[in-house]
């Protein structure tokens, strides 16, 4: 009798121990670099992403999502703490959020901490792109039990690249190559098989798999059949409208030239290498799914998709990121959980700095510290909900040009708020110009209505909401 109790006993324990390890979610938490919304995944059909299609699919995507820094290393600091850049103090590419706070818990220590394996390949802290491709760059060594930097021939042979603004490095540059070969002869594709490779030693035990693609990041560099997706002459450029910086603070700009003086036939083709570059990295996505599947994880595992910042390509004459419109701090965003919302779209807010405390609730674990963000399980749970939060997002930046009509050298303070149908702006806290924008009637933020009458008491209503304790 007491050898059948221990043998039931046992048994009891291993069921109870396999119950456990089901309840405990994986984690693939899959970063693009300076990727917008201009997707298929995101309703824009001209560029094409059947992978970003599949993930939705499996989840919920998030159409008023948010960055709060459109710059790599101040956005993701600010995602992977839980706080933000005020609070992080990281504001540029240079300083490193254990300086300014050395014992915070990160996202992904937070899992390694409660018995995850945790690993990193490619670019998920910040990376100097391309000088740093390789190294660890910007790591933080505690989040971490591995770390994996791959190199393709997109950093090792760049005097293939097209640069059209010589004199910047390519890290900053408007530069693109259609290269020959292979996905695997590329860095994402690289890191596409390393982390298949972990998915593969690590099966048996949960996991927090963080993959960050480098692509669409400027220079733009994907092999030639991506390109071929899409022709020059079949390219549409952004609508612009005569005269709209009449009434634009000049500190809204990053590109000071319009265009940084490209004509229409080199816009086109930096546009097509962009959505070349974003189809290369979708398909660096499906190997990912792929693996989940044939290892039969996907049922267990939280799938993030998500980018630092969004992106312009043209949009008020402006290139690339560090502006506070609509195409820069708005961000894609797909969470597919299990058990939760399939195939759904929400228009509740969210901002980056939510991923923190949403994956620590779905898997049970308790942040060690005050994290600003919200959890977004409920909108997971009933993506109908359309949860009206102010979404914030800032930047503070230098600007120097000197030229014979100009000589500028000043700091500029931007703080943003997206609201509702309204995105209000300010220039060091307006000394230096102020924006609102209503983007049911204007979505391309043509018309600057700061000092529009009818528009007084949303404005008020919108400064209070600005400048209150986040």
């Amino acid at each position: 009798m007491k050898r059948f109790c221990t043998s039931v006993l046992v048994i009891l324990l291993g069921i109870y121990a396999s119950f456990g390890q089901v309840k405990r979610p994986n984690i693939l938490f899959i970063a693009s670099d300076d990727l917008n919304v201009d997707m298929n995944v995101f309703d824009d059909p001209f560029v094409k992403t059947p992978n970003l299609d599949r993930l939705f699919k499996l989840g919920v995507r998030f159409d008023r999502a948010y960055c709060q820094y459109p710059l790599c290393a101040p956005s993701r600091a600010s995602l992977l703490t839980g706080l933000r850049p005020d609070e992080t103090k990281v504001k540029d590419l240079f300083t490193f959020f254990r300086d300014t706070l050395p014992d915070v818990v990160t996202l992904p220590q937070l899992f390694k901490n409660n018995g995850y394996f945790t690993a990193r390949v490619g670019k998920i802290y910040h990376y100097g792109v391309p000088s740093q491709i390789g190294t660890n760059g910007q790591d933080d060594s505690l989040s971490w039990d591995v770390r994996v930097n791959p190199i393709g021939i997109d950093r090792q042979q760049e005097e293939n690249i097209t640069n059209y603004t010589p004199g910047v490095p390519l890290g900053g540059a408007l530069s693109f190559w259609a290269a020959p070969g292979s996905d695997e002869e590329q860095t994402d594709g690289k890191v596409a098989l390393e982390a298949i490779k972990l998915l593969e030693e690590h099966k048996n035990e949960p996991f927090f798999l963080a993959v960050g693609f480098f692509r669409p990041h400027t220079p733009y560099v994907a092999p030639k059949k991506y390109f071929d997706l899409y022709p020059v002459e079949k390219i549409n450029l952004p609508e612009e409208q005569e005269g709209e910086w009449e009434d634009k603070p000049e500190a809204a700009r990053f590109t000071l030239t319009d265009h940084s003086g490209l004509n229409v036939a080199q816009r086109k083709e930096l546009t097509q290498a962009y959505y070349a570059s974003i189809s290369f990295m979708d398909a660096q996505v499906g190997k990912l799914l792929d693996q989940l599947d044939s290892l039969a994880l996907t049922e267990n595992t939280i799938i993030v998709f998500w980018s630092d910042h969004g992106y312009a390509l043209g949009q008020h004459g402006q290139w690339m990121k560090q502006t506070l419109f609509e195409h820069t701090a708005r961000v894609p965003l797909l969470i597919a959980a299990p058990g939760h919302a399939k195939k759904e779209r929400t228009l509740s807010t969210a901002e980056l700095i939510d991923i923190y405390p949403t994956l620590a609730e779905l898997a049970g674990l308790n942040p060690p510290h005050r994290l600003q963000g919200k959890s977004l399980v409920d909108v997971l749970q009933r993506p109908e909900l359309a949860i009206e939060r102010p979404a914030y997002t800032q930047i503070d930046k230098n600007v120097k040009q000197k030229a014979w009509y100009r000589n500028i050298d000043r700091d500029y303070l931007g703080r943003s708020v997206r609201y509702k149908q309204w995105r209000y702006t300010e220039w060091n806290e307006g000394r230096d110009g102020a924006e609102l924008y209503n983007y049911e009637n204007d979505p391309n933020e043509f018309k600057n209505l700061v000092t529009d009458p009818d528009y007084t008491q949303i404005l008020e209503e919108l400064k209070g909401i600005l400048h209150r304790d986040k």
